[in-house]
């Protein structure tokens, strides 16, 4: 029986060589996927919403990145 466990960094933890934190700079993993929801738990406690905004462990919120009307591409 395989008792390996993988490892998982802390909510809010920078990537290695990363400078400072960033909500997704970190490779957490997904443990519960409910994408007919709109989003996914991963290892370390956060959840991450498919709108880019995330639920922190600690009760810590990040909000939704969002592009400026201005910059999206228009269909031809």
């Amino acid at each position: 029986m395989c008792v390996h466990r993988s490892s998982c960094p802390a909510a809010g933890s920078p990537a290695v060589g990363s400078p400072a934190p960033a909500p997704r700079d970190v490779a957490a993993h997904v443990v519960a996927a409910h994408p007919e929801q709109g989003w996914n738990l991963l290892c370390d406690g956060t959840i991450v919403f498919d709108d880019t905004g995330e639920l922190r462990p600690d009760g810590g919120v990040v909000a939704p990145r969002r592009v400026a009307a201005g910059r999206l591409a228009m269909a031809a």
